[in-house]
């Protein structure tokens, strides 16, 4: 059943701090301040994701002089434009990157930051894959980047030294085609994947698993949970990532063993190994 929330009941839906004039400039309120049922979805999922995000935010803010958060595949930067209100305008002090390819989504992100004063969020109209981003970032993250552009965001998050990564990935499909197409494997394995429907779910699986074994090869502590409820999206696993370490021989030699025993090379994987 589609919801649609009128009135003073939308305010319960707003996390403390952010405004409702925000929220209309994105389209997720209605010019007389209601939801509709596709703002509301999207709106629990950026509301969650930056209420996770609060500490790793806080933490940065605390350590750097002037901390850079990098929003990958930023689209219309629903949790950039909200990140900054929450953390960075009260602190007066961060810049947020949006990276985004596509002109039109950058062209009108650059003017709404304008339009609301958001002068430390910018626009970067790039592939994540080769966006001139600084040498150095402290948060990365990236909300439903599609198949390979979430492994581009953990890759950028890497190299550059981030602090935190957070990216909830969407739509996995090079490695069911790997899967697909692949050289001989491990026999016990090849029933996971026989038949299409079960290859696309594993896949989506095994890739999120060498995405985290990537990150925590590297040095980060990874966590992976569900973002919100399935009701409001269907593409709900959040990879966690803190760097707390230059790397861990354990966590690459499991990475190792599992890409021998699958012979998929996914492009996390290519990228930074």
């Amino acid at each position: 059943m589609r919801r649609q929330v009128k009135g003073a009941a939308v305010r319960r839906e707003l996390l403390p701090g952010t405004s409702p004039e925000l929220l209309k400039e994105l389209h997720l309120l209605t010019r007389t301040g209601d939801l509709n049922a596709d703002s509301l979805r999207k709106l629990k999922q950026v509301n969650h994701l930056a209420g996770l995000l609060a500490g790793a935010v806080d933490d940065v803010l605390s350590r750097f002089g002037e901390p850079l958060l990098v929003d990958c595949g930023a689209g219309k930067s629903y949790l950039g434009f909200v990140l900054y209100e929450l953390f960075l305008k009260a602190a007066g002090k961060g810049t947020l990157l949006a990276v985004e390819s596509r002109p039109d989504l950058s062209r009108s992100g650059m003017e709404r930051a304008a339009r609301l004063g958001f002068d430390r969020l910018r626009y970067l109209e790039a592939p994540i894959a080769s966006a001139p981003v600084p040498a150095r970032v402290h948060l990365v993250t990236a909300l439903h980047a599609c198949d390979t552009a979430s492994d581009d965001a953990i890759a950028l998050a890497v190299r550059h030294g981030a602090d935190h990564v957070a990216v909830v990935p969407c739509c996995q499909a090079e490695v069911a085609g790997q899967l697909a197409l692949g050289p001989a494997r491990d026999a016990l394995l090849e029933p996971l994947f026989a038949h299409p429907l079960h290859r696309r779910e594993f896949a989506s699986h095994l890739t999120n698993v060498l995405r985290a074994l990537s990150l925590e090869a590297h040095g980060y502590r990874v966590t992976v949970t569900e973002l919100t409820g399935w009701e409001h999206s269907l593409k709900n696993e959040l990879i966690l990532g803190k760097k707390v370490r230059a790397g861990s021989p354990a966590a690459r030699d499991k990475l190792e063993r599992l890409l021998a025993a699958t012979k998929v090379r996914p492009k996390v994987v290519r990228e930074l190994f």
